[in-house]
């Protein structure tokens, strides 16, 4: 009795660790997460023409478009996990004459590039596009062109 208690002890201990160190190493396309992404418009002295935004799902879901202006933002949740069409997301936008198609969202790209806490930030500027996990430190991704 007392070798079968210490078997089942060492076995919940086991598949713990396992559960544990599978949620940590492997990316969340396998395991599932919940993503929160955000676009931000980071224009200076730019009241009078919105940044204007359209995102659509992998699946085609259409999440409408959206005018913002100065220091607006459109954000959004996601459950990543495996096999969903939701864990891509893809969004157009505009600036006066200017317009871009990009990946908001790709968790293959993404999974562990929006750090721990699952946090997907873009900074639309007038010099182009800047990444970031924590909304502080700031990368440029690409140009409008």
């Amino acid at each position: 009795m007392k070798t079968l208690c210490i078997f089942i002890f060492l076995l919940t201990i086991s598949f713990s660790w396992f559960f544990i160190f599978t949620s940590l190493v492997q990316p969340d396309y396998f395991v599932g997460g919940v993503y929160e992404i955000q676009v931000i418009n980071g224009f200076r002295n730019n009241s009078s023409l919105p940044l204007v935004i359209w995102c659509t799902s992998g699946d085609q879901d259409d999440m409408g478009g959206r005018a913002l202006q100065e220091g607006d933002d459109f954000g959004w949740r996601v459950k990543a996990g495996f096999l969903r069409a939701s864990s891509h997301f893809i969004c157009t936008l505009k600036w006066d004459d200017k317009r871009k198609r990009f990946d908001a969202f790709k968790v293959e790209r993404d999974s562990h590039r929006c750090g721990p806490l699952r946090k997907c930030f873009w900074l639309v500027k007038e010099d182009g596009f800047y990444f970031s996990n924590d909304g502080e430190n700031w990368m440029k991704d690409f140009s409008w062109s």
